[in-house]
Parts: structure tokens; sequence; C-alpha cells
């Protein structure tokens, strides 16, 4: 993501250390929630253990992070425009910053509960607004080029953390997972406060008004929808969702400064764009829920094994998003977005046919050009839609999509988890047969193949199409 200085002018100069500075302090800005969210979960059993609370209330230290991100990524969004961006993730920063460091003092469980969930608000408003102001510093021609940068580093994140998590644990005990995020949110607040200009503003009427009503039927219908996915009971969450998404489509349509203009859908990229991204979250969903018990059970590994297996598709995908993303300014986002989603459909086919005799390689090889291709889909789809955006609309377009890959992963997890209970044949998955184990797997990664089709036929068939 070099960008281009004039040596001889003091000003270009400085110009571009400023530069570098900001896309130093994306890079950690987009890191920071992904490390948050995977080093929690192997920190779990022992948060469990320190709290004296069952392992299905701890799970609220991780769930608390992820519906604040979910739910309030689209107002994060649109209230940087409003405000300005700049400012806004600032406070992002801070606010997970504060969060992580209080949350290492934490003097119960219901007080890291209410940490985490404050965590997950800045971290709401950093991964809605670090894609945003990307277009703040650098021209649209390196647009792909800059996603795939983000996307590398998010899935460094997520990669990192599960072994990291490990060692600070062993080493210093729990806090040290939040403790952690301190001198890397202070570093990302100095490069951005250094580096980052001023954004634009939408206009001074529309800034002054509030669309809470649409704010909060937007965040009741996401809240729902995803305690529906995770928590339950569905039967009666799922309606809930769905009255309340229907109110707030009824609310913007009349808003004078609606929270989401309607208008944003008649677009055929963007609308596509936000549909083909939750899919194809949904397949890569696929693989961390099916993935563990497959190598367990079906393939009887042992735990270091599983770990090293499992994190193969995080790694390739953080070695790949950049030189993805130079491949999409390159070529074209169209043809590179529908060479993702061919890869990923090829890919979760192969999975679908794997027989158990092909072993650990046998999986992971697919896997391999699973986490590629979408890495070339990311960096391609979210560099031609904020491409695209309106500078007044950025971090609305971006929130949205933080928001339709988070319900993608969401509804996978569920879903996919489903299908490969299902398809295992067995009301307890850890009881079941290698066979069994590994026909649960196939049946999940058919549905995988079937929805990457479906995403494939939703993306531009030309170059000028996707530009």
């Amino acid at each position: 993501m070099a960008c281009t200085i004039e040596p001889a002018s003091a000003q270009g100069m400085d110009r571009g250390r400023s530069t570098r500075a900001a896309i130093a302090g994306l890079c950690l800005t987009m890191a920071m929630p992904s490390l948050a969210t995977s080093i929690a979960n192997a920190a779990l059993p022992t948060l469990s253990r320190a709290f004296a609370v069952p392992f299905h209330a701890a799970q609220w230290i991780v769930l608390s992070y992820l519906l604040a991100v979910t739910t309030l990524s689209v107002a994060a969004g649109r209230l940087g425009d409003s405000v300005g961006r700049r400012p806004l993730l600032l406070a992002g920063i801070v606010l997970f910053t504060a969060a992580s460091l209080l949350s290492t003092i934490a003097p119960s469980y219901g007080w890291l509960i209410v940490l985490r969930a404050a965590q997950g608000v800045g971290a709401a408003t950093m991964m809605a607004l670090t894609v945003a102001a990307v277009g703040d510093i650098l021209p649209k021609e390196k647009m792909g080029q800059a996603m795939g940068m983000l996307g590398a580093m998010s899935a460094t994140g997520t990669a990192l953390g599960p072994a990291l998590g490990g060692v600070l644990v062993m080493l210093f005990g729990w806090p040290a997972i939040f403790l952690v995020n301190v001198p890397l949110g202070i570093a990302a607040f100095l490069c951005i406060r250094r580096g980052l200009p001023a954004g634009p503003r939408v206009a001074q009427p529309a800034r002054n008004a509030l669309d809470g009503a649409g704010l909060f039927l937007l965040f009741l219908a996401l809240a729902a929808y995803a305690l529906a996915m995770t928590v339950g009971p569905v039967a009666s969450l799922l309606p809930v969702a769905v009255v309340a998404g229907l109110l707030f489509l009824l609310v913007e349509a009349k808003a004078a400064s609606p929270l989401v203009p309607l208008a944003l859908f008649g677009n055929r990229a963007l609308r596509g764009g936000l549909i083909a991204s939750a899919l194809v979250s949904t397949i890569m969903m696929t693989s961390l829920v099916v993935g563990p018990f497959y190598l367990t059970q079906g393939l009887g590994l042992d735990p270091l094994t599983v770990g090293i297996a499992l994190s193969a598709g995080p790694v390739v995908a953080a070695i790949c998003g950049a030189p993805a993303g130079r491949l999409a300014d390159r070529v074209g986002s169209a043809r590179t977005v529908r060479t993702g989603l061919t890869g990923m459909a090829a890919a979760s086919l192969l999975l679908s046919l794997l027989p158990l005799r092909l072993g650990v390689a046998g999986y992971i090889l697919p896997v391999v050009l699973l986490t590629s291709s979408y890495a070339l889909f990311q960096a391609a789809c979210n560099g031609a839609i904020m491409a695209e955006a309106a500078d007044a609309q950025r971090g609305l377009v971006s929130g949205l999509l933080n928001l339709s890959r988070n319900l993608g992963l969401i509804s996978g997890a569920s879903v996919m988890g489903a299908v490969f209970a299902w398809a295992a044949g067995a009301a307890d998955v850890m009881a079941a047969p290698a066979g069994q184990i590994a026909f649960g797997m196939r049946t999940g990664f058919a549905v995988g193949c079937a929805l990457a089709m479906v995403a494939l036929a939703l993306s531009p068939r030309s170059p000028a199409s996707g530009s």
C-alpha cells in the first residue's frame, strides 16, 4: 500500500509520512477486534473457573461482545458520516482500549460482561469506520489493495488469538488477554491522530436529526435474530426479529433523515455485494463449526494437530489478502469476485466429496483453496463497493458490509451446525462414529457449494458492472 511521495517537496514527504501512519493505524484497528474475539474464545474455560460460573454462562463473555459488534456497526458508520469519521474512530479506539484495561480488574462476572459489551461498542465503531476511512487517504484505484490488506490484518488477528491467548493465560493469567489490547490501542490512536485527515460530513440539517426510532428498531431486530441463532429460544425470538425488521423498513421509508436510506438498495452492485458477502461468510463458518468435529472424531487427531490444521485457513487468508487486493485493482473487481466465488464453490465441492482415507492432508488442501478464494472475493467485493460509495455515505456502507458479514457468520454457526448434526444422524454428535461425522461434514459443504453458486449468480458478469 505504498503511496507516491514527491521527494523534492517537504510538504509531499510530510503527506507521505502521514499516510503511512494512518495506514498503520487502520491496520491495527482492523486486527484488534478480530483478536479480541478469538483470544477470548481460547480463554473461556479459564474464565469459567476464575469466576466460578458454568461454561454456558461464560459464553456470554463472547456473546456480549459479538452482539454489540453486530447490532451497532451500521449505526456507528452512519454516525461517523454525520459527525466526522476521524473523531468517532478515535473515540471508538479510546472506548475499546479503556474497556480492555478495565476488564483486567473486573471485580465480578457481571462487570466483565458489561465491559466486554463496551469493548464491542468500540469494536463496532472501529470496524465500520476503518474501512470507510481508507477512502479519505487513498485513491479509488488502490481500493482493492487497501481492502486486501485490511482483510489480511483481520485474518491475522483471528489466527493469532487462540495461540496467543493460550500462552498469555499460561504465563500471566486471564487478565493478560485483555491487557494485550492496551498497547495496540495506544499505538493505533497515535497513528490515526497523526495521519488520518478529517473526512467529509453530511449537510447540517441531516446531522441534527437522529433517527432514534430507526436505531431502536434495527437494534431490536438484529439483537433478537442474533440471540435466536446463538442461545435461543428460536420460536419466540425470530418473530420479534421479523416484526422489528418490518417496522424498521416502514420507519425508514418515511423518515426525513433515515438511519439507512432505502434508496441505497436500489444499487444492484451494492445489493448483490451485501447478499454475496453474507452467503460466503456462512460458507466460511462451516469450516469453523464442522472442521473441529471432523478432525477430532472423524480423523481421530490429537488436540495439537487439530489446532495446527485449523490455523491453516486464517494463515492462508492473512498471506493472500494483500496480493488479492492488488490483483483486483489490476484485472478488475468483477472478474476477481467471480474467480473467488468459483474457487469457493470448487473447494466446497471437493470437501463435499472428501473420503476419510485422504486424512488431514485431504482436508487442508481444499481449505487452503477455500480461504485463498475467500480472500480474493473479499478484497474485490469490498473494494468495489467502497470505491463507488459516496463520500458522505462511506461509513454507512462500510457498516452495512460489516453487518452482512456478521449476519452470515451468525447464521452459518446455527444453520450449518444444524445441517451437520442432522446429517451425522446422532442426537449427540460427540457420540457419532467417524463415518457419520464424515457424512455430516460432506453434507455441510455440499450446502456451502450451493450457497457459493447462488452468490456467483448474483455477482456482476462484466468488468463494467463491477467497477
